[in-house]
């Protein structure tokens, strides 16, 4: 056995190789979150100079606000559609591919190449595509259907844009996890069932929903994140929270609150009770998924 494959025999050695992450996470992750459940408390103001404690007036603030209710709203009904749309979409498309056997390698390339778009990129271009006096898309759907689909002055219009456009963004992480966990189903059942004559949809959610329900549970906690953090991009170069704060999302919000109206403290706040809202979220999932996702034996 060469010295690269040994197991170490001596806890200082593992400590020192854990040295380099631990010291990346402290410095990113664990010093930023307590900083800002620290400020949290304090009213500042020229982004931080001037600090003043508080105590709980920065969540008192945030519990009588009707702009920071309606931004908890809109964003919990976001995160809601998002999820939804996508996991629908993504199953459909990954089981079109699943049964597709000529040319599956470049359908999959096709369906999943969004998704290395970068946020950001995808925005700009779908800016433009979906302009409501400029755009190629918005041109042929009013022509269509002979509606004006101004969603720039619209705010449920632009709230279904920006829908659209995150599901699109995240279709192709999901249909790489999905047809991945379709592939794992032993073909013994896909062939037990065709001879019972078994439909496709009902194979669809008879046989293969519970047995990928794992996979299913772990894009739900996947999805619901990347709606509450990951949209701000969409928000920022698309709609910038308007019209009438229709997309004004919880992201979107704590960001110009600190770097707009320089409220570290509120902002600060809002980080935590978002961060609060996403982790109950993330429990409640797992719980149900630990009652009713198959596991196997």
């Amino acid at each position: 056995m060469s010295d690269f494959t040994k197991p170490y025999r001596s806890t200082t050695q593992a400590g020192l190789l854990l040295v380099p992450t631990l010291v990346v996470l402290v410095a990113f992750l664990y010093y930023p979150a307590v900083e800002t459940f620290r400020l949290s408390f304090f009213q500042t103001l020229l982004l931080g100079t001037g600090q003043q404690f508080v105590g709980i007036d920065n969540y008192v603030a945030l519990a009588t606000s009707a702009e920071y209710r309606q931004s908890l709203f809109v964003s919990v009904l976001f995160a809601a559609a998002v999820v939804v749309g996508t996991l629908a979409v993504s199953l459909f498309i990954s089981y079109l591919l699943f049964e597709v056997r000529a040319g599956a390698s470049g359908y999959l390339l096709a369906a999943i190449w969004p998704y290395a778009l970068p946020t950001a990129v995808a925005a700009t271009i779908l800016l433009f595509m979906l302009h409501p006096t400029l755009g190629i898309v918005t041109h042929y759907l009013e022509a269509l259907t002979g509606l004006t689909l101004d969603w720039f002055t619209s705010g449920p219009l632009a709230f279904g844009v920006l829908v659209a456009v995150a599901v699109w963004k995240q279709l192709g992480y999901n249909i790489i996890f999905l047809v991945a966990a379709l592939n794992n189903v032993p073909e013994t059942l896909t062939e037990s069932a065709r001879l019972d004559g078994v439909g496709r949809l009902r194979m669809l959610v008879r046989v293969y929903l519970p047995l990928i329900s794992p996979t299913l549970t772990f894009l739900v906690v996947m999805n619901t994140i990347y709606a509450f953090f990951g949209a701000f991009p969409l928000v920022d170069l698309m709609t910038s929270g308007g019209p009438n704060n229709a997309t004004n999302l919880l992201i979107f919000k704590l960001y110009r609150d600190a770097f707009s109206f320089n409220s570290l403290g509120l902002a600060s706040a809002e980080s935590t009770v978002l961060f609060g809202i996403v982790s109950i979220l993330m429990y409640v999932q797992l719980r149900f998924s630990d009652r009713h996702a198959h596991y196997g034996a």
